[in-house]
C-alpha cells in the first residue's frame, strides 16, 4: 500500500523487550524462540534457504459471485479444496471474513469508517459445510473458526462449501468501495482460509484495517455476474471475452495484448454511443482463472474508460504482460497511467529486481489511496508526478509481497520497504516535469523528521504491535533507507544478484526476516550483522557532522564525525570559488569496524567556497553541522 498521509499515531506496544533476553544468537543476530524451533524442525535453514522439511498449505477456490449495484449486495457461493501439507493434524480451519470489520463491535484501527457503513451482521454466512456435512462454526472478530470432524491429517484434503453475502460499504474506502456512484472495487471480499505456517500455526490475527496481506498461494476459478451495463476487470486471465464484448471492442482488446502502444479500448465517445457489450439488458457473467496467486479481486464500472497495452516481461522468451488503466473520465492523470504501468513492468523485469514480471496482466483501477493486489492496483487520482510514483510503488508490490509470499501482518517492512525502494532509479516522461524520478530524496527527508524520536521503533518489532507514525516509519521510511544504502555499499550488480538469489530461494514460499538476512550473508559469504543490527534490530538515527576543516602545509583536512548509530554513506561536496565542485564518497561499509571519524587530507589546488556533507539523498537528523564555509570560521 502506498502511504498517502503522514499523520501521527500512538504506539500499540510502548515498551520493547530486549531480543537478547528472549533469544540466542545465530550468525551474530538474536533469534526468538519460535524461529529457533523452525530451525530445529528443519523447516528453515540458517544458510537462508528453505529447510529440507519446509512445507506450506494450499487452497483451490471455485467462486460464483453476483454484484448488484442497485442494492450494493454481493452474494456468493464458493467451494474450496484445502490441502494440509503440514506435519500436524488440523482440528479446525480459520476462515477470514474481512467485511466483519464493519460490524458494530469490531476492533478497528484509526481508519476512517463512515458511521452509516457500520452494521450489526457483517458477513451473512447462509450455509457452510465440510465434505458435504454441515460444519460447526464460531466467529470472533473477523475470523470464523470451523470445526473439522476427526481432524485433517497431514497430506489430506477437504472440501469446504460456503454460501454468503454482505453489503459493500457505501462511503468508506478501506481498499474497496464505491467510486463515482456506480463503479465498484471489490477486495477483501470472500471467505478466505487463513495461513497455517511453520512459525505460528494458524494466523489468527483480526483484520483491523491497517494490517494487509498474508496468504497462501492458491488457484482461483471465478465467475462474476454483473448488470449488462458494467464491464469487469479482475485478477487472473479472462476466459470469455468473446462472450462479453461486441466485435469492435473485442478486436481492440485482442490487439492490446500484443501492442507496445496504448490502445483506447473504451473511450469517452464509446461510452456515449454504447454498444460495448453483447448483452444490452439483464446480466452477463465474466469468467476468470488465476494460478499460484495469494488473492483475487475485481472491479466493475458502467462509466469508466479503458486503456490497454502490453509490456515485454521476459526479453529472453518474448513473453508479454498486458497492462491496463481503467478510470473515470474526470481523472486527468489516469490518461497517462497505462503508459506508466507499461514502463514499470519493463523496468522491474530488467533493471531491478531484474526478475521477469510473473503475471500475465496488471490493471490499475481509479479508486482511492494506493493499494496493491495480485495483478491489480487501486489508486486515487493525483498530480502527474505523484501519479507516476504511486503507480510504480503499487506495481512493485508484485514482487513483494505477492511473488515472495511475505507475511505483511508481522513484517510489513519486508514488502513496503522494497516497494518504496525498487522504483528509485526509474525515469518517467511527464509533460512539464524533469525525467528524474527520485523518491529517495523524499524518503530521506521524512526519515530525518522521525529518526531517533521516542516513538520510532526497530523494524524487528512485529508490525501488528505498531500503529500511527511508529508503523509508518518502521514500514516505509527506515527500510527504504536500509535497502538503498545496502545497494550503494554492494554496488548495483552484486546487490541485484544477491537479491535475485534470495528471491529464487523463496519465490512462492513464506520468507521471514532471518531468511532475508541469512540468504544475503550466505550468497555474499560475508557476515553483515554489523549492518543488520543497527538498521533492523536497534533504535538509532543517522547523524554525521563536519567537525573540523583546517589547512596545513597546503593541504585541507576535513573531519567527519559519526554522532548517530546508523551506518550511512559519506558524501562530501566541495564547492570551489570558481563554482566547480568535487565529490568525495564512501559507502556505509566505512563504519563496519566501529570507526568514529572519517578524515580527508588532500591538496585541492584552488580556494574552497563551501563544503557540504550528506546532501539531500542521505538522511541526517541534524543538518546544521553539515555545512562549512570559510566566513563561518572568522
Amino acid at each position: 500500500m502506498f502511504l498517502t498521509s503522514k499523520k501521527s499515531g500512538l504506539l500499540a506496544a510502548a515498551f520493547l523487550t530486549s531480543f537478547a533476553a528472549l533469544s540466542q544468537e545465530v550468525q551474530n543476530l538474536p533469534v526468538p524462540l519460535e524461529i529457533q524451533k523452525a530451525y530445529e524442525n528443519g523447516t528453515r535453514s540458517t544458510d537462508g534457504k528453505p529447510g529440507a522439511k519446509y512445507w506450506q498449505n494450499h487452497s483451490d477456490y471455485k467462486i460464483q459471485v453476483d454484484l448488484n449495484p442497485a442494492t450494493r449486495r454481493l452474494s456468493g457461493t464458493e467451494q474450496v479444496v484445502y490441502t494440509n501439507n503440514s506435519t500436524t493434524r488440523l482440528q479446525n480451519l480459520v476462515v477470514r471474513l474481512y467485511p466483519d470489520i464493519f460490524k458494530k463491535d469490531a476492533n478497528r484501527d484509526e481508519r476512517e469508517i463512515d458511521p452509516s457503513d457500520i452494521n450489526e451482521s457483517g458477513v451473512d454466512v447462509e450455509s457452510i459445510s465440510i465434505n458435504g456435512t454441515e460444519a460447526k462454526i464460531q466467529r470472533n472478530g473477523t475470523n470464523m473458526f470451523v470445526s473439522v470432524r476427526g481432524g485433517l491429517a497431514p497430506g489430506e484434503k477437504l472440501t469446504l462449501d460456503v454460501k454468503w453475502n454482505y453489503l459493500i460499504p457505501a462511503k468508506t474506502h478501506i481498499r474497496e468501495g464505491i467510486y463515482f456512484n456506480t463503479s465498484y472495487m471489490v477486495a477483501y471480499w470472500y471467505p478466505q482460509i487463513a495461513v497455517y505456517d511453520d512459525i505460528d500455526g494458524w494466523d489468527r490475527q483480526d483484520y483491523t484495517g491497517q494490517k494487509e496481506f498474508y496468504n497462501d498461494f492458491n488457484t482461483y476459478d471465478v465467475n462474476i455476474t454483473v448488470p449488462a451495463s458494467h464491464l469487469v476487470w479482475a485478477t487472473g486471465e479472462w476466459q470469455n471475452p468473446d462472450k462479453i464484448l461486441a466485435t469492435e471492442y473485442l478486436n481492440r482488446y485482442k490487439n492490446s495484448r500484443t501492442s507496445s502502444e496504448v490502445v483506447k479500448i473504451v473511450s469517452s465517445t464509446d461510452r456515449e454511443k454504447g454498444g460495448i457489450t453483447l448483452a444490452k439488458t439483464g446480466t452477463h457473467t465474466y469468467h476468470f482463472k488465476a494460478e499460484h496467486v495469494p488473492d483475487f479481486v475485481f472491479a466493475a464500472s458502467d462509466t469508466y474508460l479503458w486503456d490497454a497495452a502490453s509490456a515485454v516481461a521476459d526479453p529472453k522468451t518474448g513473453r508479454r504482460t498486458g497492462v491496463a488503466a481503467v478510470y473515470h473520465p474526470s481523472s486527468k492523470d489516469f490518461y497517462d497511467v497505462c503508459r506508466y504501468a507499461k514502463q514499470c513492468v519493463e523496468y522491474f523485469s530488467t533493471y531491478l529486481p531484474g526478475v521477469p514480471f510473473p503475471y500475465p496482466n496488471e490493471t490499475v483501477f481509479n479508486g482511492s489511496g494506493g493499494m496493491e493486489f495480485p495483478m491489480f492496483v487501486n489508486d486515487g487520482s493525483y498530480p502527474p508526478a505523484f501519479a507516476a510514483e504511486v503507480t510504480a510503488h503499487e506495481i512493485a508490490h508484485t514482487y513483494f509481497p505477492f511473488y515472495m509470499g511475505i507475511n505483511e501482518r508481522k513484517y510489513a517492512w519486508m514488502d513496503e520497504g522494497w516497494a518504496q525502494t525498487l522504483p528509485n532509479w526509474l525515469e518517467f516522461d511527464i509533460a512539464g516535469m524533469p525525467k528524474k524520478f527520485m523518491p529517495q530524496q523524499t524518503n530521506a527527508a521524512y526519515f530525518d523528521q522521525f529518526a531517533g524520536k521516542e516513538q520510532e521503533q526497530p523494524m524487528m518489532v512485529p508490525t501488528n504491535l505498531l500503529n500511527g507514525s511508529a508503523y509508518t516509519f518502521a514500514t516505509y521510511m527506515r527500510p527504504s533507507q536500509a535497502y538503498t544504502f545496502l545497494r550503494d555499499m554492494l554496488g548495483h550488480d552484486k546487490f541485484k544478484a544477491t537479491l535475485q538469489e534470495y528471491m529464487a530461494r523463496w519465490n512462492g514460499k513464506h520468507p521471514m526476516p532471518y531468511d532475508f538476512f541469512f540468504s544475503f550473508n550466505d550468497y555474499l559469504k560475508e557476515d553483515l550483522s554489523w549492518y543488520w543490527k543497527p538498521w533492523f534490530f536497534e533504535k538509532g538515527y543517522p547523524d554525521l557532522a563536519l567537525t573540523d576543516v583546517s589547512d596545513k602545509k597546503g593541504k585541507t583536512k576535513i573531519v567527519v564525525t559519526r554522532k548517530g548509530s546508523l551506518p550511512v554513506p559519506i558524501r562530501l561536496i566541495v564547492l570551489f570559488n570558481d563554482d566547480s565542485t568535487e565529490e568525495i564518497n564512501e559507502t556505509a561499509r566505512y563504519w563496519k569496524d566501529g570507526a568514529k571519524t572519517f578524515e580527508v587530507d588532500k591538496k585541492f589546488g584552488k580556494p574552497i567556497k563551501k563544503i557540504t556533507l550528506s546532501g539531500l539523498m542521505i538522511p541526517d537528523v541534524n543538518r546544521k553541522d553539515n555545512v562549512w564555509e570559510p566566513a563561518a570560521k572568522q
